[in-house]
């Protein structure tokens, strides 16, 4: 199977072409388009979180302990906590992820289970959702979507990886198949996945809605307020 700087330079090079593509073709901010690029090569890892002590886990969590709270800093503004409470709980996330994420990870995941399958990749792309909270519903889509991206690649390579060259042809080795899945061999870990992966769709369709909304919303207000603004002012009269 693929090392760890294969799926890191893998999935570096995927997220340089999204963001550069998303840049001079789609238009998108550059800062948008760094931080798609950046979160799609450490997506690249995700799937290997189930290998044990090793590169990948320690350097993953280590990156979703120290990102995710700043990715949420415009939700701790939407619920209107003060600077100190943004603090405490970002705090409270990063050890969390750090050394409770962490304990799960080692303590109950095999390799080669539901973190290399398909619904794995929707679960990280909806979690990233969720957590990027932007106005622009469009940069959510974009950097959810190079998540799933980064994740993606990481289970071709391990697929193409699968398969070798002989002298009489290509020969597939057992473990052809076992990471572009969409269930594994046991019955729990599958249920687990599907009903956390139906969770935060519906989660993230929800916020996607109510986002969407305060968007036009938004629009709105800003068109009436330049209409106000281009309107000819008259002055007050006052009758007694």
């Amino acid at each position: 199977m693929p090392g760890f700087r294969v799926h890191i330079t893998g999935s570096s090079i995927v997220g340089a072409g999204y963001g550069a593509a998303a840049w001079f073709v789609g238009d998108m901010h550059p800062t948008t388009c760094g931080l798609a690029a950046g979160l799609c090569a450490v997506a690249g890892m995700l799937p290997d979180l189930d290998s044990g002590p090793g590169i990948p886990l320690r350097e993953s969590v280590a990156f979703a302990a120290a990102v995710v709270p700043m990715m949420m800093i415009h939700r701790f503004h939407q619920m209107g906590l003060p600077l100190e409470a943004m603090i405490l709980v970002g705090a409270l996330i990063y050890l969390a992820i750090r050394f409770g994420l962490s304990w799960l990870l080692k303590s109950y995941s095999h390799h080669r289970g539901m973190f290399h399958s398909l619904p794995a990749a929707a679960i990280a792309g909806q979690t990233t959702f969720l957590a990027f909270g932007a106005e622009d519903p469009l940069r959510r889509y974009f950097v959810s979507s190079a998540v799933v991206l980064g994740f993606l690649t990481h289970l071709v390579l391990d697929e193409i990886w699968s398969v070798k060259m002989g002298w009489f042809g290509p020969k597939v080795k057992k473990s052809f198949g076992t990471a572009l899945k969409f269930h594994g061999p046991v019955m729990w870990p599958n249920l687990v996945t599907y009903v956390l992966a139906l969770i935060l769709g519906a989660l993230a369709a929800g916020d996607a809605a109510w986002t969407e909304r305060m968007s036009v919303v938004r629009q709105q207000m800003e068109q009436a307020a330049r209409h106000y603004q281009q309107m000819p002012h008259q002055n007050w009269q006052y009758r007694r």
